[in-house]
């Protein structure tokens, strides 16, 4: 999962070589956090959350088969 946000993110900035995701695993929870580069956080995020939701929605199915939740943070 941590390489697909990975992928995904990379895709659309400007920057990919600062794209960072740290994953923590919790007894039935995973932790995503992607650190992309300062003022690129939007472009992940996209119009009124669309992208964002996208990819968590993508990360919940993945979770799913593992039964597994996951939490994605988007931070700069």
């Amino acid at each position: 999962m941590k390489e697909l946000v990975e992928y995904v993110a990379k895709g659309l900035v400007d920057h990919p070589d600062q794209v960072r995701v740290t994953e923590s695993v919790d007894r039935s929870t995973i932790f995503l956090e992607l650190h992309v580069a300062p003022g690129e956080a939007g472009r992940v995020i996209g119009r009124e959350g669309k992208l964002a939701n996208a990819v968590r929605t993508l990360l919940r199915i993945s979770a799913a088969r593992s039964r597994k939740r996951v939490v994605l943070d988007i931070t700069e």
